[in-house]
């Protein structure tokens, strides 16, 4: 059975939701950022009452349209002081958003069981050790360095199919991997680092892998994250993220019923309603 920290997740299980917690003050989605110790909190609350499973911490921006220049250090500062303050406010699982070695090390350190790595471990060539040093669970995003080309369901199925292995090779077993596609994070152009450039249209690429996620899953557990991004704003032509609520209920929904097992969000009440009724009609 997969789980992730305490959770179980895939197969027969209910579909998972994760908060975002974004303390960021860069973040693409200004509604969205948490950066005192009573807003975490009350975050933690009202997320944990609507029905989040999960808690994810993300420190910097990792938008591909956003240049960060956050250092390692003040990202691992925000991330540990809001580890902190979730500990002593809820036992619900932690999980926290980077692709930084140190960053991850620091958060295992504090107590974290689960690590969300955009970069399916592919960013930080250290962070192979950290993962192998500690009994972790690992969310495993599709990334290359490299420009990929061709079929993008095939070309996503074999870069997801690259972090399962490395995974796998340091002894990670199956059932604490969850996989995610990397809504938003294939482009032709961008100026933030973690994105994967492709020589054709982004838009086109997303809508594909969320019509066809059932064949990129790898018999694994596959997380989607599409709240209020890019994809909905250019589908409804509404530039601000806050405009995007339904639209990203609609994908997320969508996403369920094409095989999505955890849904990562902004917006937990909303999608939990909405996947409660997705899930009792589809069954």
């Amino acid at each position: 059975m997969n789980r992730l920290g305490s959770i179980s997740v895939g197969g027969s299980n209910p579909v998972r939701i994760m908060g975002i917690l974004n303390i960021s003050p860069e973040s693409f989605y200004k509604k969205s950022i948490k950066t005192t110790k009573n807003d975490i909190i009350d975050t933690v609350h009202s997320m944990e009452c609507d029905g989040a499973d999960f808690i994810d911490i993300g420190g910097v921006s990792t938008a591909p349209y956003i240049r960060s220049n956050i250092s390692t250090e003040t990202e691992s500062k925000r991330i540990a002081d809001a580890i902190k303050i979730v500990q002593q406010t809820s036992n619900i699982p932690i999980s926290v958003d980077t692709c930084k070695s140190a960053v991850a090390k620091h958060a295992l350190d504090l107590g974290v069981e689960i690590i969300n790595d955009i970069s399916g471990l592919k960013y930080d060539s250290n962070m192979i050790n950290v993962i192998r040093n500690y009994d972790v669970f690992v969310i495993l995003t599709a990334y290359s360095k490299q420009m990929i080309t061709g079929n993008n369901l095939i070309q996503t199925k074999k870069l997801l199919h690259q972090s399962l292995c490395l995974a796998r090779s340091i002894g990670i077993s199956k059932e604490k991997i969850v996989l995610d596609p990397g809504i938003g994070f294939f482009r032709k152009h961008a100026v933030g680092e973690l994105f994967t450039k492709i020589n054709s249209c982004w838009l086109s690429r997303d809508i594909s892998i969320i019509r066809n996620l059932k064949s990129i899953k790898l018999n694994q557990p596959m997380m989607i994250s599409v709240s209020n991004k890019s994809l909905i704003g250019e589908l409804l032509h509404k530039k601000k993220p806050q405009d995007r609520l339904f639209g990203s209920i609609a994908a997320e929904v969508i996403s369920v019923c094409n095989g999505a097992d955890i849904i990562r969000t902004h917006n937990v009440s909303e999608t939990k309603d909405a996947i409660i009724i997705a899930e009792k009609l589809i069954t």
